[in-house]
């Protein structure tokens, strides 16, 4: 630049450098970016005489957008003007080239830009590019109406962009400070609702909500990737207009922001979404979105979805895709805490319901009572709408022993199929391990049809074994689509214990029908030992004392008196030879029942007796037997030991069980470990399927109850391959234990 001789060059400079510090002054002060810009333009215009001045930011799309412009006859074009950049004029010249350029003759000059010039009617341009932090930003821009700009205009224009560009970095900044602090805030509200375990949909509405505010977005959404590459909307938010409601499924497919994440695991943008395509980016469009980005949401290192983005006027800013991560990391963290919260829960209901059904088979209880309970609690933890557990049979079918419906419709305990064809229960035994069909569309056989006809979708099967050979299957099957991963293993904790009840109903099976064959042995042995009595000894001795009364009548006197006194005592040993054949098996009990039975042991006791018989039928041998041998032993005991001066019997009937009960007033301390009577009673109780019960509390008396089943123990449930189920085992119980004194 040439120097000014004298006084006007010393004028000049004076004259920018106030011009410089009063734009410094704005500057320092943080003055709002729109302030400085108009400053900067009406005094960089002013102090080089020009005819029109300005400032103009270029932007992503291509295009130029005035910040700022002043004019020496005030008509300007207005803040915000846009213009594509393209053609030859000094705005397009410097951001092609990153330096200053000049224009003399703007008759000769072309592109969108040079229209604005034309129209303004200035014929000589200068500009000079703004670069903040080393990146071309911007233009500043003099233009003159008359003449060319002096030289030098290019370094005197440049003081003022320098100043341009300080307050733009310093705006950009405070802004990214700003922006930075309003980010931490959103991000730490979010983390808060995280740390107290808030439910998942709190935590997207929220992750969603803040996002979409703070990226300045008009749209955001959180998004799950589900089987059958669906996506599913979990959280939605807008600014403004309409939105899809959560909970909307859409396929994945075509080009869109979602799909695009989903194939390749990773950010993506588009910041056009005319050419999207797919369901997703037809929704795209009818909601008004022009561009979007989205980020994946991985929750142990897998992809578990995506968060969106979306911009109804143009593209997201760069750096988008790293502020939204940050939001995804949190969602992330209420993902999986939320999961392992659930599987928490859902390991304590699986423990709890496992320990119910395993107190069940604790106890002995009935098989079709293990399996009923068992059924449903798998049904209910595993979230099925139904399970059934079946049996296999010898002629190749199966038989449901239990089943359960979420709906209450079930079938009946007792349904018979026939295996073959495509379905679980047919696939587990043909290969003895666990199975599912996730579309029973494609299943097939009789067992399919039924499956189909509950309106069943898909089912998980598992083996049932007892003692390590195959017994049956164990199924829950769902209405709505596919059941969970994992729910074989889950499945598998249940027909353990279905194992071990069948075990266990087996090995009591067998204990009661070995005590039942000891029990009718026992008592054949004494019939047996009664007809040897009655035929063999006692019909001897009934004809030598006929023998001995004949010789009597032929003998003198004398020799007659010896023999009446003879046959007198054979005619004792006899009566008692009877009495012993009585008690090894009463005659009038299998004569006349057990009313008379009981009522001549009544009659019999020194101890005075209230004899109660409501029984008005006569009932299986071996159910009248061990009434019989209870309350014999009742009376016994209550004579010999129990220093009583009352007793009481009271036999009933009632829903075929007979129930048995004697009680005396004497001193107590029974006990059941004590001598073999009791013992005796109490297997031969259980024998029978029944159970006893001694109360015997010391000083207060003792009573002793019995409970026979009437019908038949064999008949009342089968195991597989027909075997007897066992009744439900119940021990000899004794409440207050004392001693019996023999």
């Amino acid at each position: 630049m040439a120097a000014l001789p004298g006084r006007a060059g010393a004028d000049r400079v004076a004259g920018e450098q106030a011009a410089l510090r009063r734009v410094a002054t704005l500057v320092a002060r943080a003055a709002a970016p729109e302030e400085v810009f108009a400053a900067i333009t009406e005094e960089a215009g002013r102090l080089l005489r020009t005819s029109y001045a300005s400032m103009g930011r270029y932007d992503i799309d291509g295009t130029r957008t005035v910040l700022a412009a002043w004019s020496s006859s005030g008509s300007e074009y207005p803040a915000g003007t846009q213009a594509r950049l393209g053609g030859r004029n000094v705005t397009t010249l410097v951001f092609q080239t990153g330096r200053p350029a000049r224009i003399d003759d703007y008759t000769s000059a072309s592109g969108p830009v040079s229209d604005v010039a034309h129209g303004l009617r200035f014929r000589a341009a200068v500009g000079v590019p703004v670069s903040v932090e080393g990146q071309l930003w911007g233009v500043m821009l003099v233009g003159s109406d008359a003449e060319p700009l002096p030289a030098g205009t290019e370094a005197r224009l440049a003081g003022f962009t320098e100043l341009a560009a300080t307050a733009i970095a310093n705006a950009q900044a405070r802004v990214e400070l700003r922006g930075y602090a309003d980010e931490q805030a959103a991000l730490r509200r979010v983390a808060t609702l995280v740390a107290r375990a808030a439910p998942p949909e709190e935590v997207f509405a929220a992750v969603t909500e803040e996002a979409g505010r703070l990226l300045h977005a008009d749209y955001a959404a959180m998004n799950r990737y589900d089987q059958n590459d669906v996506r599913t909307l979990l959280a939605t938010w807008r600014s403004t207009g309409p939105t899809l409601p959560v909970g909307s499924m859409a396929k994945l497919g075509g080009r869109n922001v979602a799909t695009l994440v989903f194939q390749t695991g990773r950010a993506a943008r588009i910041d056009d979404h005319g050419s999207a395509s797919g369901p997703i980016g037809e929704a795209v469009r009818k909601l008004g979105l022009r561009a979007g980005v989205g980020v994946p949401v991985r929750v142990v290192g897998k992809l578990w979805g995506v968060m969106i983005a979306g911009s109804a006027v143009g593209p997201l800013p760069a750096g988008t895709e790293e502020r939204l991560a940050g939001f995804t990391k949190l969602a992330a963290t209420a993902i999986a805490s939320a999961q392992a919260r659930v599987e928490l829960r859902g390991y304590a209901d699986e423990q709890a319901a496992l320990r119910r059904v395993a107190t069940l088979v604790a106890q002995a209880a009935a098989p079709q009572k293990v399996f009923a309970t068992l059924t449903e609690e798998a049904g209910r933890l595993l979230q099925a709408d139904r399970a059934t557990m079946s049996r296999n049979d010898p002629d190749g079918t199966e038989t449901v022993v239990a089943a359960w419906d979420s709906s209450g419709h079930t079938m009946p305990v007792g349904t018979r199929w026939s295996l073959g064809g495509r379905n679980v229960h047919t696939m587990i035994f043909q290969t003895g391990r666990p199975a599912r069909i996730d579309d029973y569309e494609g299943a097939f056989g009789p067992v399919a049809e039924s499956v189909r006809r509950f309106g069943m979708r898909a089912a998980v099967g598992v083996p049932v074994s007892a003692e390590g050979q195959p017994w049956g299957v164990m199924v829950v099957a769902s209405r709505t689509g596919p059941l969970p991963p994992g729910t074989e293993a889950r499945l598998a904790g249940f027909t353990e214990l279905a194992g071990t009840a069948i075990a266990n109903a087996e090995a009591q099976a067998a204990l009661t029908a070995s005590r039942a064959r000891i029990v009718a042995t026992a008592d054949a042995t004494r019939r047996r030992i009664e007809r040897n009595l009655h035929d063999g000894a006692q019909q001897r001795l009934v004809s030598l004392a006929l023998k001995l009364r004949a010789a009597e009548a032929a003998a003198p006197p004398s020799t007659g008196q010896k023999l009446d006194r003879l046959a007198a005592g054979l005619d004792g040993v006899i009566g008692e030879l009877r009495e012993i054949a009585h008690g090894l098996h009463p005659a009038i009990l299998a004569e006349r029942g057990l009313r008379p039975a009981l009522k001549t042991l009544a009659r019999r006791s020194p101890v005075p007796v209230s004899l109660d018989v409501q029984v008005g039928r006569r009932l299986p041998d071996q159910v009248e037997m061990a009434a019989y041998y209870t309350v014999a032993e009742a009376l016994t005991n209550t004579a010999r030991h129990a220093r009583a001066t009352a007793a009481d019997i009271k036999v009933t009937e009632d829903g075929g069980v007979l129930y048995v009960r004697a009680r005396d007033d004497g001193r107590g301390g029974a006990c059941v470990s004590h001598g073999s009577g009791l013992r005796g009673l109490g297997d031969r109780a259980e024998a029978l399927g029944g159970h006893l019960l001694l109360h015997s509390p010391r000083g207060a008396g003792t009573t002793l109850e019995v409970t026979l089943p009437i019908g038949d123990v064999a008949a009342r449930g089968l195991l597989p391959g027909g075997s007897p189920a066992a009744s439900p085992r119940q021990d000899v119980r004794v409440e207050r234990p004392g001693r019996i004194e023999r």
